[in-house]
């Protein structure tokens, strides 16, 4: 009896690994040849710093907290790329650096000094530094004036929209008014920010993510009573909640949201959230909300708005034969970080590439890499089109991740992938510890008082670096950070990307947690040729144009292979990418123009399609 299980045993795993092969990725890309033989290399620059604030390590918490106020500390780092000062270049960097809470703009490093660093700060609205604490920074132009507005997104209360003013003269504080978002005086705790048109109007609108709950009071020390950790490792609902906040109208001046009560039920508005991303996935320009939640299940929701009426649905995957039960879309436990999204396979559907702990002999969970089968159909029927092949790309192990961005940094037409990772530096491995509070039963994680210390000087994951990988000629991907130099051990939390002077290599710039942040210029030599579209919605009756978000490029090479990509309004955890779309075009001179097609929403919400073809090369398309 023994010996016919065990050989029923092996004739089901024989099934398997035969299954497995006839199911394994096939690139259609054309990949790397080998590791960085196309010379890929970045100088690394330190982001500009403002003097006048004390510096800290880390933060003061409630009491109830204090015994993990290093985990409490860990996250608060954010970057953004864009074109602020409005020269036509997203040569512009707004990032929050959590040792002084300042939200500091400036000039990128190595281009024109344009104006002189200075802090966005709220006051006069109510702001209180024992208590409240920047997150990140959203640029986006919310009263549709031509101007790039920024939203930043705190610990300890609501979102603020700092609006840019056309008063001429260089970019500085003083051409900024903030202003409230969300009445009253609530206390929220954000961790990530999107802007795009959910409900098809033809207007942004926001998302905000909130991670601990709602009116808590994580950054008071002076405050009372016992605060609320994650009340499960692997299905945790009793988070901060989601908050949708329509467009209503704008002047120059001003701007004015309504907030959606209920758009989302508890099971999905209570999740753990540490990033999100808004992205087309079916076609019909409405975007997809995908939700990365920490300790519990991601979400992926099928966009069925109306104008001023937002509906979502909820999808989930289908589980086949060989697929672990938490590797399918909708049903991980794991810890997600961090998403972007771009086409990985090729088929012109938006792949989602999500960020997750996957510590070598620590917490091995898994990144998930979801390509689309190439449908959408299901969508209607709450199917989740997409299969995770994280695995056979290479890219599901890594560390303690954060903030995942694709791009084409060599212009070779294939999408690279660059990785944030690293928690809490320290000299005290507390490993261990996270072991047994991981394995302990979930009434207890809720009570801060059952964790573990993680304070000041406890180490978690705290040697981590950036991941850079690149496609080989298998299909898959090999990090190759270490030959490019990037794999210096610093705690990342957010990445951005643009072509921050113009000459069609992609940049970058990181977030990092409790020391100096960067931006990394990108000097590769031998790159293939590149379109960049700056994509823009005219706004009849003010005469400007604001960047098209959400709208969608298909440029189809010369041997009919098709790139496509979205304008993105803020996808990820605190790394905000410029609205500009870049294509790598490969190691191939195009002599002819390229064929073009663009699909976005008018200022009506009406889908528009146009038609053209265009020359490699940088260009600024004015959509009417």
């Amino acid at each position: 009896m023994l010996r016919l299980l065990t050989d029923k045993r092996l004739i089901a795993l024989a099934v398997v690994i035969v299954l497995y092969g006839f199911t394994a990725f096939s690139s259609r890309e054309v990949g790397h040849a080998g590791v960085n033989d196309r010379g890929v290399a970045f100088t690394r620059t330190a982001l500009p710093e403002l003097s006048g604030r004390a510096r800290h390590s880390v933060r003061a918490v409630h009491p109830s907290l204090e015994r993990i106020s290093a985990w409490i500390s860990s996250v608060g780092a954010g970057v953004a790329l864009n074109d602020l000062d409005g020269d036509s270049l997203p040569n512009d960097v707004c990032h929050v650096d959590p040792r002084t809470d300042q939200v500091i703009v400036s000039p990128v490093a190595g281009t024109p000094a344009r104006y002189r660093s200075f802090e966005l700060r709220p006051e006069p609205l109510r702001y209180d530094p024992q208590t409240m604490a920047p997150m990140g920074c959203l640029p986006a132009d919310v009263n549709e004036d031509g101007l790039i507005d920024v939203v930043v997104y705190y610990w300890g209360r609501t979102p603020v929209v700092f609006l840019l003013r056309d008063g001429g003269g260089e970019l500085s504080a003083s051409r900024y008014t903030p202003l409230e978002l969300a009445p009253g005086s609530d206390r929220w705790y954000t961790n990530a920010a999107v802007t795009a048109d959910f409900d098809g109007d033809g207007h942004p609108d926001l998302l905000f993510c909130n991670y601990f709950a709602d009116g808590a009071r994580i950054l008071d020390a002076s405050a009372g009573g016992r605060e609320q950790m994650q009340d499960s490792m692997s299905n945790a609902l009793n988070g901060g909640r989601k908050h949708l906040l329509l467009w209503t109208g704008a002047t120059v001046g001003t701007v004015s949201f309504r907030g959606v009560a209920d758009v989302f039920p508890d099971e999905i508005s209570r999740g753990w959230t540490l990033a999100a991303a808004a992205v087309d996935l079916d076609g019909d320009l409405l975007p997809e909300i995908y939700l990365a939640n920490d300790f519990g299940r991601d979400r992926l929701l099928h966009n069925e708005s109306r104008p001023g009426n937002p509906s979502f649905t909820l999808l989930h995957g289908v589980r086949h034969l060989g697929d672990p039960k938490s590797k399918v879309l909708g049903n991980d436990s794991f810890k997600g970080m961090g998403v972007d999204c771009g086409d990985l396979n090729g088929d012109g559907i938006p792949d989602i590439l999500v960020s997750n702990i996957a510590e070598q002999f620590a917490l091995e969970e898994s990144n998930l890499a979801y390509l689309s089968t190439g449908t959408t159909a299901g969508m209607r029927r709450g199917i989740a089109p997409y299969r995770d092949y994280s695995e056979e790309l290479g890219l599901s192990r890594s560390g303690w991740g954060w903030d995942f961005r694709l791009g084409d940094f060599d212009n070779d037409g294939a999408l690279e992938v660059l990785q944030a990772s690293g928690f809490v530096h320290g000299t005290a491995n507390r490993w261990p510890e996270l072991h047994e509070l991981a394995m302990s039963n979930d009434q207890v994680l809720r009570n801060p008082a059952s964790w573990p210390r993680f304070r000041p000087g406890d180490d978690l994951s705290g040697h981590g670096g950036l991941s850079f990988y690149a496609r080989t000629a298998s299909g898959s991907y090999a990090n190759i950070a270490e030959p490019l130099g990037l794999d210096t051990p610093q705690i990342t939390r957010g990445i951005a990307t643009a072509d921050v002077d113009g000459d069609g290599r992609l940049d970058f710039a990181i977030a990092n947690q409790w020391a100096e942040s960067y931006s990394y210029q990108n000097e590769s030599h031998s790159v293939g040729e590149f379109l960049g579209l700056r994509l823009r919605i005219a706004t009849p009756s003010s005469g400007h144009s604001t960047p098209a978000i959400g709208a969608v490029a298909f440029v189809t090479l010369s041997g009919g292979r098709k790139l496509t990509a979205q304008v993105d309004g803020g996808n990820g955890h605190s790394g905000k990418r410029s609205f500009d779309l870049h294509f790598g075009l490969g190691h191939v001179s195009h002599t002819e123009p390229l064929a073009v097609q663009v699909r976005w929403r008018d200022r009506n919400g009406k889908v528009r399609q146009r038609d053209f073809r265009i020359t490699p090369g940088w260009h600024t398309v004015v959509l009417a």
